[in-house]
């Protein structure tokens, strides 16, 4: 629980437009996430013949990456993972007889380097004027360098290749994808794991499937389910994904000119009550809006797991929890052991870590732009760091300060606080639908629970 995964979101270059590309005869696919200490992974079926390469699903970027090379890949201060043996397989274009090297002249070659030029990646690729000109340079696309908000760093080389997804009808139904383009990824620097981009611009992979005009939905499972091969998460794409927009609160996409790829919210207040009070801590106006840098907004990003705040909002947000749990005693040792800034030793007379303690912990309410109000399971931000002893649990708040407030988004909504909620991004109206669901009930429906 003290290892979290940092903003995926990729801000540090700028953004392109969306390009859609083929689209499926069929629509709806069906992809199990299974859910690890600092994500959800969902597995890449790429080459002829299939490898299978598990990433992280990230809403918070475009490009999709693997690694590559079964002992040529390295990743720098990386060292938690291996000890960890968490370290996933790595894809060998080698081996796959439809694998291709991107060519310069290609749009995602233009696009991964972030240039409005078109001409630029078959220049730096040495191809000669008499090419250029012609747009037919045969050289493949240069090396690329990707950056994440918190500072990881992948290195790779663009790869076309077979992909194959599965279809709602049944497990074993495959549909295939000729051409997907995706990082074969050599070295990284804090970026052990693949990533699979959910966002909206030309080389995610739902705009390389065709369905940004669609939506697509998850519901993650709680953290207890970490590590289960029994269970996985469902992720919906297609118009199945809206099947249950009835029950649904939703909540408008707002649209930043600057980063029009990345899906982002307003939060207007967060409210935190018990049985005797109720206060609503009003948020500032940067969590709805964006300033003339693109800078503001809360992002929604399944790649980063703990909700942050800014700190003005936080700081007050910490108080009130503090006044309202002020009958309990600290376990000051385990916020030093931890990070976390508020850690409680609650009484728990079962030997149970949720059953007992639920009335003493305050509920916490989203309030979002369009009079959305999402009440967050308590689970999903007062969590058991150990065992229960001598009929005691602690508990710490998982909710975090932002570091840097002033560049990128104002705030983050992070996949922790998204456990047991249905989020359906409907792409076609531009707006994110909320609401509570046991997600283990929703994965057996959907045929992703083995007994």
């Amino acid at each position: 629980m003290t290892h979290s995964r940092a903003s995926r979101f990729h801000r540090l270059k700028g953004s392109r437009g969306v390009v859609n590309s083929r689209k499926l005869e069929a629509l709806d696919i069906l992809e199990p996430l299974r859910e690890v200490r600092d994500g959800y992974l969902i597995s890449l079926n790429i080459g002829t013949p299939s490898q299978v390469i598990q990433v992280y699903m990230d809403t918070g970027s475009d490009l999709t990456w693997v690694p590559c090379g079964n002992l040529s890949f390295d990743c720098i201060n990386c060292d938690d993972y291996r000890t960890s043996n968490r370290m996933t397989s790595t894809f060998s274009p080698s081996r796959s007889s439809s694998a291709v090297r991107d060519l310069c002249t290609s749009a995602f070659c233009t696009d991964i380097h972030s240039s409005d030029n078109s001409y630029d990646p078959c220049a730096a690729a040495g191809c000669s004027l008499t090419t250029l000109v012609n747009g037919n340079c045969p050289r493949p696309c240069p090396l690329f360098s990707y950056t994440y908000g918190e500072g990881g760093l992948v290195v790779g080389a663009l790869t076309r290749d077979v992909i194959r997804v599965h279809g709602s009808t049944s497990p074993n139904a495959t549909r295939q994808i000729s051409g997907f383009c995706f990082g074969c990824v050599g070295s990284t620097y804090r970026e052990p794991i693949g990533i699979a981009g959910f966002g909206k611009g030309s080389l995610s992979l739902l705009s390389q499937l065709g369905l940004l005009r669609k939506a697509f939905s998850y519901c993650f499972l709680p953290f207890k389910y970490a590590n289960n091969p029994n269970i996985t998460s469902p992720l919906v794409i297609g118009d199945l994904a809206m099947a249950s927009k009835d029950s649904l609160q939703f909540t408008p996409l707002l649209k930043n000119p600057l980063y029009p790829n990345s899906y982002y919210i307003g939060l207007k207040a967060i409210s935190v009550s018990n049985s005797t009070s109720s206060t609503s801590i009003e948020a500032s106006s940067n969590l709805s809006e964006f300033d003339a840098y693109g800078n503001g907004g809360m992002l929604i990003d399944s790649g980063t797991t703990y909700t942050h705040l800014p700190k003005p909002l936080y700081s007050d947000l910490l108080s009130k929890i503090q006044s309202l749990m002020m009958m309990q005693p600290r376990a000051q040792d385990f916020e030093k052991r931890t990070g976390f800034d508020l850690c409680y030793s609650l009484p728990c007379l079962s030997n149970s870590s949720s059953a007992d303690d639920h009335e003493l912990l305050p509920s916490l309410t989203f309030h979002f732009i369009g009079n959305v109000n999402l009440t967050l399971p308590k689970e999903n931000y007062f969590y058991a760091m150990a065992a229960p002893s001598n009929s005691r649990i602690v508990k710490c708040f998982l909710i975090q300060i932002m570091d840097d407030e002033d560049y990128g988004p104002a705030g983050v909504f992070g996949s922790f606080q998204q456990q047991n909620v249905q989020v359906v991004y409907d792409l076609e109206e531009d707006r994110i639908g909320f609401q509570l669901m046991e997600c283990a009930s929703s994965a057996a429906s959907l045929g992703l629970h083995r007994t």
